[in-house]
């Protein structure tokens, strides 16, 4: 016998498990906050923007094909700042004091489509340490780059400067897009978990159970009273029969 389930039976499901639910929901959303509070290091980022150009030829202007060799040279430039060749240098820097691969894991290097503009950002959970990294990465990066691209490179501009604002905020852990994230797993998992025991529960609850396991139709269902309305029908029975007996004895 196939069986069907109506979203009367699901919401009868839910409604049977709503503090289940609520309580798993809550739960997450409470973790979730503590954590993010409490437990997980603030991290900053600081941003600078550097413009590389090759070195100019006679001509006043730059040609189409010059500008579209700086853009296929990008990723180039991309991978060299983040090169040995640069952090070594940035690393002999006594006020950062950290090595190539530290220095590495916190630079992120990028540019935007046909842009010959280089976005370096660092992530660190000092907000001035992150601005001084990438200062100074920009600065050996435009020192350097001409003597790593045999002169072919001159026109090295930072066009802006990483810089620390006076109450600056953490890009990451974000509290409270993480505790809205926790409450809809949390209400997922809770509902989830709901069907589950609700799929795992064997009792026999009403005739439609009785019904689907014995696969015989149902003929007639047996009310069930209440205590007090047991009370309250043998109670008017009683006041019944005793009007009763008082009008026979009268007449």
């Amino acid at each position: 016998m196939e069986e069907t389930i109506s979203l009367k039976e699901l919401f009868e499901t839910l409604k049977k498990r709503l503090l289940l639910i609520v309580s798993i929901t809550l739960i997450a959303a409470i973790v979730s906050g503590v954590v993010s509070f409490f437990f997980l290091t603030p991290i900053y980022q600081a941003s600078t923007q550097i413009l590389v150009n090759q070195k100019k030829s006679d001509q006043s202007m730059y040609s189409p094909g010059d500008v579209q060799t700086n853009l296929q040279l990008i990723s180039t430039y991309n991978a060299i700042i983040t090169s040995p060749r640069i952090l070594d240098i940035v690393a002999e820097n006594p006020d950062i004091n950290m090595t190539v691969a530290q220095l590495k894991s916190k630079i992120t290097v990028g540019s935007e489509k046909d842009s010959q503009v280089v976005n370096l950002s660092v992530q660190d959970p000092n907000a001035k340490m992150a601005a001084k990294i990438a200062n100074e990465t920009a600065e050996v990066f435009k020192d350097e780059i001409p003597k790593i691209m045999n002169t072919n490179v001159e026109n090295v501009s930072i066009l802006a400067k990483a810089d620390v604002s006076e109450n600056p905020a953490p890009i990451k852990p974000r509290p409270l897009l993480n505790v809205a994230i926790a409450i809809v797993v949390g209400l997922m998992a809770g509902v989830g978990l709901a069907f589950l025991l609700e799929y795992f529960n064997n009792t026999i609850k009403n005739e439609q159970d009785v019904e689907k396991l014995l696969g015989l139709p149902i003929l007639g269902v047996i009310a069930t009273i209440e205590d007090q309305k047991l009370e309250d029908i043998k109670a008017r029975r009683a006041a019944r029969n005793t009007k009763v007996r008082g009008e026979t004895l009268g007449s």
